[in-house]
């Protein structure tokens, strides 16, 4: 305790090998004056258990490249340190003893090609001869994997440990975090007692704090007032006696089984992810050393029969139920998130940092989590986009106890299940809901889950058999494969809707945010704060509307309307929102539903005062070429204001902020009211819109709009990786930034598949010429211009009408390059005048 600094520029609390991560990537940056404490010796919390499973193709592009270039880190760490990390490169097989898991297996055969892995898929013969001792009497097929392997996870963390100590890290054992000071919102100091507590506390002051403690991640959260949904949940696995198994075996996950295992000593380790998960309920989660609980054979039961069947030679070692059977058995804790997905990034409390929920498979991703979190510290924002495992995912509702732990039980439960694209997960539902949620389900809507709130996936198909067409028609359209399963022919018919009369959209869920200020502060801020992260023009003055004539009462106000992007220092875009400068010293940004928590941490970052005031408005959106009618019917209020401007006006009984803006490519409004209100409004605008054809129309409907005009989605087509001139928004930024950005290499393009039944998801392969050159961003079908549409960033030589293939079902398909937008390129729809749109 004695050797602790009154002073450090960060500390890290955590000695397993995410912690350890972090501080040798702080050290490679630059900052050298970092500490890091652990309460036990290193890597005793969560990481001295681990299996060390080590699986470099993952669900998404982002934790693969952390992977991989983990893998990459560990020559270096052995080099640096003169100490081995436990690398067994062994290669990693991925078994298919379903049709459906076998689909899943070419799905992911797809992505590997677009990430650079190494793969090849296996017939049963194949898999057999790559592993003799496997029963394949039932496997399909397999993937396989040299990249794969496994690491001993003490040796990693103290390897890493050492890379840090060699940089100038110190690091200090036996240390328990006892607070975490907070001033004006913001990390000051952090308290420390040593293990025996002789020398009282000590308190080292910073402003940046690492929380890499595991499964006590949410204790030290709290700390500091920063709630962090981590849930402990109990993993189990075994290593039989030695019996002479080689040690170059693979990997091997058989997931259909809910079981993998490998080799260790001569013997095979097995694990499972078994269906009746138990949380470890503790006040006080790794207050002692290697945590382990009391061997729970009944619960592993499962796992052990799959591994005996798919491996015979483990029959000797018996039924499983006698732990003395085992060399060991290892029951201990492991940190799940509500989702499944790393924590990572910056929490409520400026400063305090959080790196922990790996849900088993951390250590395959250490050396990624230390170079992303080291470069979001250090740099203001990481190389690849890591939004899915930003814990800013999550809104308040991740405060409560209980729903982290209803949706990390499922989560567990389910780690091995195939998910499929559009499926919906049912845990803690439901949770949020829009005033007319009522109405919707008295509908009978199909519903989705975002972010909490229940969504409108798609309402029943209309029951006119003159309209709608028949089950034999509607099966004809079905999108072939995965694209099919989680689909609708009422999608069509509210697409159709939309064009021909209108839709009514419940977007309540939308986040929205309030920017208040004075109108100087404002404005220098949007010289230089603001005016580095926003893409736009955004101080344009709130203007007085001249009357028409055309209505009897003209708004006293209209508000202009900005589309634009939040950069990062790269250009790369940050969010994708609306901003409404609703007076002279208040904007709201309207952004994505699960973005709000997000995008309002990087408003305030720029020392802007931001509210959340999504839970207070609801909002409609009344869309296509009847919207006039049916709005003018309801309000006495001048609708003329044009695109791109808002008014406030009533709509029968009920105050309104209408916003002239589209995401389908139609003529019509966003229509904001407070909540109490949302309700009535919602009846009002129906019983107004029936007549003229209108339909409620859900969010599978708003996708298939939005792809046939190129609009692009945060997450999807645009991340923190991509700029806007790759993403072809150019037009959104003010020509002074826009000449800042870098010359893009790549551009996103819209391609058009050859056959309309073969229907792109997002994360498909694309080739040029025969070469992997990317993957689709997002894809559907567009049912107003009947074509298969998907986008990709593909290089920026390649023209329209050049053609690609790409890998959909298993299968290469062809597509063409197209000019966007498919649907009313020239925008003559969006823009026209409100007594002309029917005619449209």
């Amino acid at each position: 305790m004695s050797q602790l600094p009154a002073d450090a520029r960060a500390v890290v609390i955590g000695g397993g090998v995410a912690g350890c991560s972090v501080a040798y990537h702080l050290a490679r940056l630059g900052w050298t004056d970092v500490i890091l404490v652990e309460r036990h010796d290193l890597t005793e919390g969560t990481t001295w258990h681990s299996a060390g499973f080590v699986g470099q193709l993952r669900s998404t592009v982002t934790q693969t490249r952390m992977i991989m270039y983990s893998a990459g880190l560990y020559p270096e760490l052995r080099e640096l340190t003169g100490l081995d990390p436990g690398w067994h490169g062994v290669g990693g097989l991925r078994l298919a003893t379903t049709p459906e898991r076998m689909e899943e297996l070419l799905r992911q055969a797809g992505a590997a090609e677009t990430y650079g892995l190494d793969l090849e898929v296996l017939d049963p013969r194949g898999t057999h001869d790559r592993l003799p001792l496997l029963e394949v009497g039932d496997v399909l097929g397999s993937l396989w994997l040299p990249g794969d392997g496994w690491l001993d996870p003490a040796r990693l963390g103290h390897a890493l440990a050492e890379g840090a100590r060699a940089l100038g890290v110190r690091i200090f054992t036996g240390v328990e975090v006892t607070g975490i000071d907070v001033h004006d919102g913001r990390v000051t100091a952090v308290r420390l007692r040593g293990e025996d507590g002789e020398d009282g506390e000590h308190v080292v002051r910073t402003e940046t704090v690492v929380n890499a403690a595991g499964a006590a991640a949410g204790a030290v959260g709290r700390m500091a007032g920063a709630d962090i949904p981590i849930v402990p949940i109990k993993h189990q696995y075994v290593v039989t006696p030695a019996s002479g198994v080689p040690a170059e075996t693979p990997t091997v996950r058989d997931p259909d089984k809910i079981v993998y295992f490998r080799e260790e000593d001569g013997g095979i380790l097995v694990g499972g992810y078994i269906r009746s998960p138990q949380v470890w309920d503790t006040d006080r989660p790794l207050s002692e050393p290697r945590t382990l609980f009391t061997p729970d054979m009944p619960k592993f039961r499962e796992s052990w029969d799959s591994a005996v069947r798919r491996v015979p030679s483990l029959k000797p070692v018996g039924a499983g139920d006698d732990p003395a059977a085992f060399r060991k058995v290892v029951h201990g804790p492991e940190a799940f998130t509500p989702d499944g997905e790393f924590l990572l990034g910056e929490t409520v409390v400026a400063g305090l940092w959080v790196a922990a929920g790996f849900c088993v498979h951390g250590l395959a991703a250490a050396g990624g989590v230390g170079k992303v979190m080291a470069e979001w510290i250090v740099e203001g924002a990481p190389e690849y986009d890591v939004f899915g495992m930003d814990v800013r995912r999550f809104g308040s509702y991740a405060r409560s106890a209980r729903w982290a732990r209803a949706r990390a039980l499922d989560s567990y439960s389910t780690y091995y299940d195939i998910v499929y694209p559009g499926e919906e997960r049912t845990a803690a539902r439901p949770l949020r809901r829009s005033p007319a949620w009522v109405r919707h389900e008295a509908l009978g809507a199909t519903f989705g889950e975002k972010a909490g709130w229940e969504r409108v996936n798609w309402y029943p198909p209309a029951p006119d058999a003159g309209t709608a067409p028949s089950a034999q028609a509607a099966q004809a359209a079905r999108p072939r494969g995965w694209a099919g399963r989680v689909w609708s022919p009422a999608i069509r018919e509210e697409c159709l809707a939309t064009r021909d009369a209108a839709g009514l959209f419940d977007q309540t869920s939308f986040a929205k945010l309030e920017i208040s200020g004075s109108v100087t502060g404002l404005e220098r801020l949007a010289g230089n704060a603001l005016d580095r992260l926003v893409g736009a023009e955004v101080l344009t003055r709130v203007s007085t509307k001249v009357s028409t004539g055309v209505s009897t009462r003209a708004p006293a106000r209209v508000y202009p309307v900005v589309y634009t992007q939040l950069l990062n220092e790269r250009g790369g875009i940050e969010a994708d929102v609306t901003v409404t400068r609703l007076a002279e010293d208040r904007f709201r940004l309207v952004t994505g539903t699960a973005f709000g928590v997000h995008d309002a941490a990087l408003l305030r970052r720029h020392g802007l005062a931001v509210a959340d005031v999504t839970s207070a408005y609801a909002c409609y959106c009344l869309w296509g070429p009847r919207a006039y009618e049916i709005l003018a019917s309801l309000t006495d209020d001048d609708l003329t204001f044009g695109y791109l401007r808002a008014a406030e006006i009533s709509v029968g009984h009920v105050p309104v902020l209408a916003q002239r803006v589209t995401f389908v490519g139609e003529f019509g409004w966003e229509l904001y009211c407070p909540s109490e209100y949302g309700l009535t409004l919602w009846d009002s605008l129906m019983e107004a819109g029936l007549p003229h054809g209108m339909r409620p129309a859900g969010y599978r409907a708003l996708d298939s709009l939005r792809l046939e005009k190129g609009y692009r989605v945060w997450g999807l087509d645009v991340t923190s990786e991509t700029t806007p001139l790759e993403a072809g928004l150019g037009f959104a930024v003010r020509p002074e930034r826009r000449a800042a950005l870098p010359s893009p290499r790549t551009a996103l393009r819209c391609l058009v598949l050859d056959d309309e039944r073969d229907v792109c998801q997002g994360g498909e392969p694309v080739r040029l010429d025969g070469r992997p050159v990317s993957r689709v961003t997002s894809g559907g079908f567009g049912h107003r211009v009947g074509r298969s549409i998907a986008y990709a960033y593909l290089p920026v030589k390649v023209e329209p009408g050049e053609r690609v293939e790409i890998g959909v079902n298993g299968r290469r398909v062809g597509a063409t390059i197209t000019r966007e937008p498919l649907y009313d390129p020239e925008g003559a729809r969006v823009r026209a005048e409100p007594w002309t749109a029917a005619d449209r």
